[in-house]
């Protein structure tokens, strides 16, 4: 038997749904529809799904009447997210204010010790953001299965770092994660905002607070008034024009003889001072949430998303350490790689270097922004669940606008609001803080969060929940997570004997 109706919500399928078959089940003494629905107009949920159909069967048994749910997954057009945008996070992250102090800190270890650390460090990081892939795809999916299980529908769901380390780790994982990179947030912003009011000063002579507070003020308008749609599209059009603009410099860098004098010797003593800013220059592993949400959790695109997104930062990396010891070379008392381009008087090579540096600190500030606000956002919404009030929030009054918009966008502009600012305040009150900032954040937030705890992470996840992911991934070898951790330790026990031998002198 065949019908086709309309059924208008009820407590199990709620919105409006077209029932397109209907058939009972002759094994059941009771008649037990199988009921195949189109979802794909919910109007609960705006964004696209990836499952586009859901198969729902309600079968009677001894115990009375279960439901089973069959989800099948769309084609590979409908997906969500693309490789592109995916790698364009990656490398506007990567590519930023830390690639502007690289050539200060390696030049007294010289080209072939900084270059071969910069390679070294690389290698390390990119294990690290597999592994981290790893963990967060295990975790994202399963709280997608349970939010449609409870909801229906979600949106783009973004596990933080905290979260992991809660889910792998415990209390103690969740709350060492948690004091980690709300310090690590907190000083890779008064980064990006004191090196963006440094250059606004130079380049449009306004005051450097004021700079700094209105380059600020724009990612986080953009953020919370852009979707994520326009959010990708002009973070990957930032990205391109940035690297358009680092290939031209390169070039006419080398055609000048850029690199004419670089001393292929080296102290290769100087080398662990330089690894806190390459670390700086060089994570991308705080955007790895957000990703894993663009792409659905898709493990085969987010390794090759990681994998190119992390090569074409290192590339760049190299030659500009090159180019700007080189320079370096010919201008002994000047050693910002900023200002000694800029003294150059090759032909509108200072307008390149200008908007380079902004576009390279933009696109760093927006993706660690874009992070670090949705992590508050994540914490702010456990809160309202604990108080019973997400349900409030979803469902403003209809009487006011203004109201309905507040309600609707409460929990980002508060996140957003948390995330710049005390970072504002103290870019503000200490405009030089650029290179303290680094070091702490490279030497030890990035080392900790990023190389110590994703393998403890690994380690204890295949531990206790082995069934629950596939059988070939990186996070499964204990000899590589072992290694991998002890790396980091290493990392971290070096740079506390640096600040340490800082402090005798």
């Amino acid at each position: 038997m065949n019908l086709h109706s309309t059924f208008i919500s009820s407590t199990l399928l709620c919105p409006k749904i077209q029932i397109q078959c209907l058939q009972l089940l002759p094994r059941s003494p009771l008649p037990s529809p199988c009921l195949r629905t189109n979802l794909q107009n919910f109007q609960r949920s705006k964004r696209s799904n990836r499952y586009h159909r859901r198969l729902l069967c309600f079968e009677q048994k001894e115990e009375g009447l279960q439901s089973t749910e069959e989800l099948q997954p769309v084609s590979s057009s409908e997906k969500k997210g693309t490789v592109a945008g995916a790698m364009a996070f990656i490398i506007g992250t990567s590519i930023g204010s830390g690639i502007l102090a690289i050539p200060e800190k390696a030049s007294p270890a010289g080209f072939f010790p900084s270059s071969i650390s910069i390679i070294i460090c690389w290698g390390f990081l990119l294990v690290e953001a597999l592994v981290l892939v790893e963990i967060s795809v295990v975790l994202w999916r399963r709280k997608k299965k349970e939010k449609k299980a409870e909801e229906g529908e979600t949106g783009m769901e973004v596990i933080s770092v905290r979260t992991m380390a809660q889910e792998t780790l415990g209390d103690f994982g969740g709350t060492l994660a948690t004091v980690t990179y709300v310090f690590l947030g907190y000083t890779s912003m008064v980064a990006y905002i004191s090196k963006s009011g440094e250059i606004l000063l130079q380049s449009f002579n306004l005051p450097s607070p004021l700079s700094g507070f209105l380059f600020t003020l724009f990612f986080s308008l953009l953020i919370s008034v852009g979707r994520t749609r326009a959010v990708d599209q002009v973070n990957q059009w930032l990205t391109a024009c940035m690297i358009g603009l680092l290939l031209g410099i390169e070039v006419l860098a080398v055609q000048f003889g850029g690199w004419s004098i670089i001393d292929g010797g080296g102290d290769w003593r100087k080398v662990p001072t330089t690894i806190p800013v390459i670390i700086f220059a060089l994570v991308y592993h705080d955007v790895i949430p957000v990703l894993c949400a663009y792409l659905e959790g898709d493990l085969p695109r987010l390794r090759v998303s990681v994998l190119l997104g992390s090569i074409i930062p290192l590339l760049a990396l190299l030659v500009w350490d090159a180019i700007a010891l080189g320079l370096l070379g010919q201008a002994d008392q000047v050693i910002d790689p900023v200002e000694l381009l800029l003294s150059v008087k090759w032909s509108g090579i200072s307008y390149m270097v200008e908007w380079f540096s902004l576009l390279a600190v933009g696109t760093s500030m927006l993706g660690t922004l874009l992070s670090f606000s949705s992590f508050f956002k994540e914490q702010l919404s456990n809160i309202f669940s604990d108080l019973s009030t997400r349900e409030a929030l979803k469902e403003p009054p209809k009487f006011c606008l203004m109201k309905h918009w507040w309600e609707m966008h409460k929990l980002g502009l508060t996140a957003l609001a948390i995330a710049v600012g005390p970072s504002l305040l103290v870019s503000t009150t200490n405009p030089d803080s650029f290179s303290a900032a680094t070091d702490i954040a490279g030497g030890y937030c990035m080392t900790m969060l990023y190389g110590v705890l994703p393998p403890a992470m690994a380690w204890a996840m295949h531990s206790r929940e082995s069934e629950e992911t596939e059988s070939k991934v990186l996070s499964r070898e204990r000899s590589a997570l072992l290694g991998l951790g002890l790396f980091a330790c290493g990392i971290v026990v070096e740079q506390v004997i640096q600040d340490i031998l800082k402090l005798q002198w």
